[in-house]
C-alpha cells in the first residue's frame, strides 16, 4: 500500500507556507507522497473570492513541478459541490484501492472538525496528520477529544509559518510585493494573468 497524505485546500494561491508543510510531511515516515487536493468550493468559504478551479490547479502544478513526492489532484472538480472530505475519501478509496489515505490539516481546523460530514467515520478509518498553527489556543488543544484520538498525529518538529493566502491577495490588490511568499513560477503566473488586482 502506498501511503498518501491528502492536503485539501483552496490554494488561492498556493504559497511557500503550504509547500514547506507538504514537503516536510512528504519526507517524514508518515506518508510516501502528499497530494494537494484543490477544492472547487470549501463549504465554509464563499466561492466568489476564488480564482477559477483550473487556474488554482495550474498554480499548484507550477509550484510543485520538480518534486516527485508532491502531486496535484483535481478529483473534486467533477464531484457535487460543495465538496465534502468524506465523499472525496470514499471516491479516492474506490479509485485507488492500493493506496492508504490520511488527511493533513492545521490544528486550527480541529475546532470545527466535529462539524464535518461523517467526521466520526473519517476519524475511525484514516490517520489525521496535524501541523501546528500560530495563535491556536493551548486550552483548546488540551480540551480537544479529537486531538487525543489514536488516529490523530500531531507534528511537533515542523516549521510554523504565519502566512495566509488572504494576506497575499491583499498585498497584490494594494500593489505591494509578495516576493518570497510565492515561488517564482507562481508569482510569474499570477502577475501575467493579473490575478487578485
Amino acid at each position: 500500500m502506498k501511503k498518501i497524505g491528502l492536503f485539501f485546500g483552496s490554494f488561492n494561491p498556493i504559497h511557500v507556507g503550504h509547500l514547506v508543510i507538504a514537503n516536510h510531511i512528504a519526507h517524514s515516515d508518515k506518508v510516501d507522497e502528499v497530494w494537494f487536493v484543490v477544492s472547487p468550493q470549501n463549504p465554509f468559504k464563499k466561492k466568489k473570492t476564488l480564482l477559477e478551479d483550473y487556474h488554482r490547479l495550474t498554480l499548484v502544478n507550477e509550484a510543485i513541478e520538480n518534486n516527485s513526492k508532491l502531486k496535484s489532484s483535481d478529483i473534486e472538480f467533477t464531484m457535487p459541490q460543495p465538496s465534502y472530505t468524506a465523499d472525496t475519501l470514499a471516491y479516492l478509496i474506490d479509485k485507488y484501492p492500493n493506496n492508504e489515505f490520511s488527511l493533513i490539516m492545521g490544528e486550527d481546523n480541529i475546532k470545527s472538525f466535529h462539524k464535518w460530514k461523517n467526521y466520526e467515520v473519517i476519524l475511525k478509518n484514516h490517520e489525521i496528520i496535524v501541523y501546528p498553527r500560530v495563535g491556536v489556543d493551548d486550552k483548546l488543544k488540551a480540551e480537544s477529544e479529537i486531538l487525543a484520538h489514536k488516529n490523530v498525529h500531531i507534528l511537533k518538529d515542523i516549521p510554523v509559518m504565519d502566512i495566509s493566502a488572504s494576506y497575499i491577495r491583499k498585498q497584490i490588490k494594494e500593489g505591494k510585493t509578495v516576493a518570497y511568499l510565492l515561488t517564482d513560477k507562481v508569482a510569474k503566473y499570477v502577475d501575467e494573468m493579473n490575478f487578485y488586482r
